[in-house]
């Protein structure tokens, strides 16, 4: 494996980097707070004081932080990897953001002859730990080839999706989908409990038929017991979303689904909740319901009084992204 350098140690990051260096990597790190990489330096890594220094020191880059304007300082800022990327070194994007700006960034490495591959990850806290990720990879064929051991370390399933941007693209789909999939399992939850069914047994009984999926299997407790440790975080997912519908937008694409739980999350973010687990959407459903034993019109406020719990103030889909 060439020198690799890991830039951005967060909840992912940090994991995809011990991968790595369980896989033998010789590691070169730098992350915003430095305290994040002290653990995997006791494992053998070297710290850097900055991402220039990082791609100095590095013949493959890879990036985990979380947003556009976060890929953007660390790739263009002072001190940013662009100042210290030698030419043909290569730059790996794990970081989910929008296809066209990780377009724009290629660009721009390539005026430095520095490689760009995009590769987002799916497969939460627990993939990256395990090493099991699912990575959505875009580039031109060589760039992806020399990038290909790097992303077996850390993850399991590999796509290359096709040119440069693609991954980003599939990573947006499949954000979409596990939208519904976790709004799906915290309404049949939700609705369990109170029917009086025991939800643990519950659960049992739906893994042995069509309903069984990996949020049933893996987030189904968190949303029995109502507590939501971080595995992925709402407020990072809402962000994934708001891609996911510009790219609807653009094409003249309606995502109802997508946009019911837009709204859901909005809710739940501005009630402070945006750093819990995605999983928290089964709060927002018991906060939209009736209490235990009381119908619908008992707890709806008469038309028009503006009332929290008013309907239409609570429900209706957002158009796009904020």
């Amino acid at each position: 494996m060439e020198r690799i350098g890991f830039v951005g140690l967060g909840t992912m990051g940090g994991s995809m980097a011990a991968s790595l260096l369980r896989a033998g990597a010789g590691l070169t790190l730098w992350n915003r707070t430095p305290v994040r990489a002290s653990a995997l330096v006791e494992m053998g890594a070297a710290e850097a004081g900055s991402p220039a220094e990082v791609a100095a020191r590095s013949d493959v880059t890879v990036i985990c932080v979380s947003d556009t304007p976060d890929v953007e300082a660390v790739l263009f800022g002072p001190d940013g990897i662009a100042a210290g990327a030698a030419p043909g070194s290569l730059v790996v994007d794990c970081s989910t953001i929008s296809p066209a700006a990780t377009r724009e960034f290629g660009r721009r490495l390539a005026g430095q002859r520095v490689g760009m591959v995009d590769a987002p990850v799916s497969g939460g806290s627990e993939g990256a730990r395990l090493g099991t990720l699912t990575i959505f990879v875009g580039g031109a064929a060589p760039d992806v080839d020399r990038a290909r051991p790097v992303l077996e370390a850390m993850g399991k399933t590999i796509t290359h999706m096709g040119e440069f941007g693609s991954g980003q693209a599939a990573k947006a789909v499949n954000q979409v989908i596990i939208s519904g999939a976790y709004l799906g399992v915290a309404e049949g939850i939700v609705l369990g409990i109170r029917a009086g069914l025991d939800p643990h047994l519950l659960v049992e009984a739906l893994s042995g038929g069509a309903a069984q999926s990996w949020v049933l299997a893996n987030r189904s407790g968190r949303m029995i017991d109502d507590a939501y440790p971080l595995g992925f975080r709402l407020a990072l997912h809402r962000k994934d979303l708001g891609i996911a519908l510009e790219m609807a937008g653009e094409s003249g694409l309606m995502l109802p689904v997508a946009m019911l739980v837009a709204t859901l999350e909005d809710r739940l973010i501005s009630g402070d909740h945006g750093d819990e687990d995605m999983s928290v959407l089964a709060r927002a459903i018991r906060d939209l319901s009736a209490p235990a034993g009381a119908t619908a019109n008992e707890s709806q406020p008469a038309p028009g009084s503006g009332g929290r719990e008013d309907p239409e103030a609570s429900t209706e889909p957002d158009p796009g992204p904020v």
